[in-house]
Formats: structure tokens, sequence, C-alpha cells
């Protein structure tokens, strides 16, 4: 199960699953971006579930979890990906709306997730869980504090639940990105631009600056990240947070 497998890099982890032989239930709101990734999965041979699922809403997550287990018999492998970017304000400008919005989508959505599937990893004795979380939970990002802070509560969660499943053969690891290629990330530049007086190319090309190698992070490489993780070359790695970040974050 992926959830916010419609586009972006939920679509790139769905693809590259199925790539390497998984079934996937893609998870979204949006109908059209869940059958273009459905599209693309059943080009490579796979078969691919498209489920409605509202994260903020527990009994629409059992459902889809429940409808991918009566489908395919089990949930072998969950990648906690669907996340919104929040609020680009000084933490005395966020709402508490705001703040409660991000919290419930980018960490009390993926609790409620793992609680969902864990029952069903337990019964089978084997479970891969990837949290997808960011490098902006790792360093200071002035204007995004709900967004960091759900981001860094990940990874703790993570670290958690790998100390408490691992007796089931249940791995929990978390991916961190850095600035990854596509339209959420434009977004963010042109907010940033707009807090602090800069064009979105000129924070574009300074948070390229910021990396090793100069450069945004590209879906795919992400997406293979999971893989590697859900695959058996990674059965002895748990509770490690793994950055994707083009050499923006080293720790």
């Amino acid at each position: 199960m992926v959830t916010g497998g419609g586009r972006g890099i939920g679509q790139s982890i769905s693809v590259e699953l199925a790539r390497n032989g998984a079934n996937v239930v893609v998870a979204d709101l949006d109908p059209d971006e869940m059958a273009e990734t459905r599209r693309r999965v059943e080009e490579l041979g796979g078969e691919a579930l498209c489920v409605e699922m509202d994260l903020t809403r527990p009994e629409s997550i059992e459902r889809a979890v429940d409808y991918a287990v009566e489908e395919f018999g089990t949930v072998e492998i969950l990648v906690n990906n669907a996340g919104i970017a929040g609020p680009t304000a000084t933490c005395d400008e966020v709402t508490v709306e705001q703040w409660d919005q991000t919290m419930a989508v980018n960490l009390r959505g993926a609790f409620l997730m793992t609680r969902s599937v864990l029952p069903v990893m337990k019964r089978e004795g084997y479970g891969r869980i990837v949290n997808i979380a960011s490098v902006t939970g790792k360093r200071p990002v002035p204007h995004r504090t709900p967004y960091a802070t759900s981001k860094m509560g990940l990874i703790g969660f993570t670290r958690s639940l790998a100390a408490e499943v691992g007796r089931y053969d249940i791995n929990a690891n978390v991916v961190c990105p850095g600035s990854v290629e596509g339209p959420r990330i434009e977004r963010v530049f042109r907010r940033h631009a707009e807090a602090n007086g800069h064009t979105a190319e000129e924070v574009k090309e300074m948070e390229m600056e910021k990396s090793a190698r100069k450069e945004l992070v590209s879906p795919e490489n992400v997406a293979r990240t999971v893989t590697l993780l859900c695959s058996s070359m990674t059965d002895q790695m748990t509770g490690q947070d793994l950055n994707v970040s083009a050499g923006k974050v080293m720790y």
C-alpha cells in the first residue's frame, strides 16, 4: 500500500515497487491521478488497485486496508508517503487550524495507517514499513515550523515502532528526501520567494547550492531507496533514517 500514490514521489514509488514484482494498492484522494499510476503499473505487467482514502478519517483508512486484504490476501509493505506542505509563515502567524491540519495528515495519518496494517503483518509474521519524512525534519528551516515538526515526529515514530515490532519480522525505516523535483517543490519555492523578497528561481538556485551535488532530487531516486528498504537486501536494517538529498543533509 502506498499512500499519496497518485502523483509525485508516491507515483514513482508505486511504479518502482511494481517493477520489482509487487502488487500495489494506490491510496489517494484523486481518482484521475490514481488511474494514471495504475496505467503505468499495468504497462509493466503489474497489478494495481486504486482506493480513495482520506488520511484524516480512521474509518476511511480501515476500509482501504480491508479492501487491500480482501483483494490480495495480505499487506506486506506499507509506504506512508502522503503529506502536505503546510503553511509558509512565521510561527506566530501560523493558525491553530493550519498546525492541526499539517499534523493530522503528515503524522497522525501515518500512525493511523500503521495501526491498521500492523495486525495483518503480525499475523503473517512479516512486514516492511517505510515512512517518507524530509530533511526539513533534521535541519532548521524558517517559516516551516508545522511541516518540520511533523517530519521530525515521523522519524521518532519510526524508531520507536521499529523497536516494538522487530520481533515479528517487521522492519520500519524512514526516508528523508531533500528538495524533490516536481510541482510541489515549485509551489514551496514560490511561497518562500514571497515571504523573503526573492524570485522563485532565486530560491530554487539557493536550495540547489545547499546540496553537495548542486541539484534537486529526482522522485525515481527516492523510489529506488524505498524499494531497497522493502527488499531482502535490507532484512536487518530497521529503525534507520536514510537521506536522499543530493548531499544537502549528511546526518
